[in-house]
């Protein structure tokens, strides 16, 4: 009896082996994951720009609204 349940064991752990997926599963599964990850990259580095890119519009924006309240100060205080 004893080697009887020993070999349905042993055939068990074989077929629970046996399910997991093929190489070629592994890699197209892995390869997915890459590109998928270089999307979400390639996302995130866009976003950053384009808020790089407002921010700096922003400052620009700010300067010369400085420079032009400071320009009409300027002309009215020489009136």
């Amino acid at each position: 009896m004893k080697k009887l349940l020993a070999m349905i064991m042993v055939a068990s752990m074989f077929s629970l082996v046996a399910c997991g997926p093929s190489e070629e599963e592994k890699a197209a599964a892995e390869a997915e994951a890459e590109a998928a990850v270089n999307e979400l990259m390639n996302t995130l580095d866009a976003a950053a720009e384009e808020a790089t890119a407002e921010t700096e519009e922003a400052a620009t924006e700010a300067t010369t609204e400085e420079a032009a309240t400071e320009e009409a100060t300027t002309e009215e205080a020489a009136k």
